[in-house]
């Protein structure tokens, strides 16, 4: 077992077999020591790690929802005070959060120790990294990844899954805050510096109806005057919804939301259950619910659907990368 070096000091012992003098330490960094203990002449690690999740996650509440073991708030800020103390300068401002100039240079230095702890140590317990965090949305959780989990598995058994559901806009900002390894999502525009990514498959747009409607063709809807029935649809900064108004802008016609959902999957519960018209794509191989049609949108610029993530890639992220491009191309088939 590794032990830092300000745990190897010399008896006499304390309380639980500690040295009197690691004991201190170690209720200190649990917040129940009132001061730091005035034998520490060096640096405390474990400032610097409440620093850097306070750092990475935009402020101390946010910091303490992911630190990855219990502390409380009043502890986090304590003991960062006393990080400040010991340096001699302000990190960052508290209201709005902001990192100073001399946080900034800490966090840049702390951020590649911290940030790879998880990787590395997967890869001395196994010789190779074996977990991994996707965010996807509903439709590429449930029906695509599956299979590449299998597939995947067979080179790493002991591979542990992480999966959280989302649209564009939030994968991209989990994936920013190094929440997730991997996001499969809609990709419009030159990736933020650090974020890489990987066209996967052109996704066409499509208005979905009910079945009894009497609407055959977008057309239709084209040529009123205005369009009565209600536009179902994601949030408008996501591509899908910036693709299909730039196509309504150059048909001449004005048609916004009225229904506003976070998933694909809402937009055809609500088209069904008789709410409006919704907005979505023709995803290969999807089977639409039984009392939805399709109705293709000719002439609107298709999504694309992509691969984003940080950094250099793992083994275990370049087989999933790999896999899903194979699966991409056998759907594009």
């Amino acid at each position: 077992m590794f032990i830092h070096p300000w745990l190897k000091l010399p008896p006499p012992l304390g309380p639980f077999g500690l040295s009197t003098e690691v004991f201190p330490e170690l209720l200190f960094r649990q917040g129940l020591w009132e001061n730091a203990p005035t034998a520490a002449a060096k640096m405390n690690i474990h400032h610097l790690e409440l620093f850097y999740y306070v750092a990475r996650h935009g402020g101390i509440t946010e910091a303490v929802r992911n630190i990855p073991y219990g502390i409380q708030q009043p502890a986090v800020s304590g003991q960062v005070a006393q990080l400040e103390e010991f340096l001699g300068v302000t990190l960052f401002q508290r209201r709005p959060f902001a990192l100073t100039p001399a946080g900034e240079k800490l966090y840049h230095f702390v951020h590649p120790f911290f940030s790879n702890l998880e990787t590395m140590a997967a890869e001395l317990q196994s010789g190779k990294a074996r977990q991994i965090r996707i965010g996807a949305s509903t439709l590429v959780l449930r029906d695509h990844l599956p299979a590449l989990f299998r597939s995947v598995r067979q080179k790493f058994p002991n591979l542990k899954v992480t999966l959280r559901e989302g649209y564009q806009a939030e994968l991209e900002a989990m994936l920013q805050k190094e929440e997730l390894d991997l996001a499969v999502t809609v990709i419009e525009k030159k990736s933020a510096p650090g974020i890489h990514s990987v066209a996967l498959i052109e996704v066409p747009l499509a208005l979905l109806v009910e079945k009894s409607s009497p609407i055959t063709s977008a057309d239709q809807l084209w040529q009123r005057d205005k369009i009565d029935e209600p536009l179902i649809c994601l949030p408008a900064v996501e591509a899908i919804c910036k693709h299909f108004q730039q196509g309504l802008l150059r048909a001449g016609v004005d048609w916004f939301s009225s229904i506003e959902v976070s998933s694909l999957d809402l937009i055809e519960t609500y088209v069904a259950n008789g709410f409006g018209i919704g907005l979505s794509v023709l995803a290969p191989k999807a089977a639409l619910s039984l009392n939805i049609r399709a109705l293709p949108l000719p002439g609107f610029a298709p999504v694309v659907v992509g691969a984003l993530w940080r950094g250099r890639p793992s083994a275990l992220l370049q087989a999933f990368l790999a896999g899903m491009q194979v699966h991409a191309k056998r759907l594009d088939e």
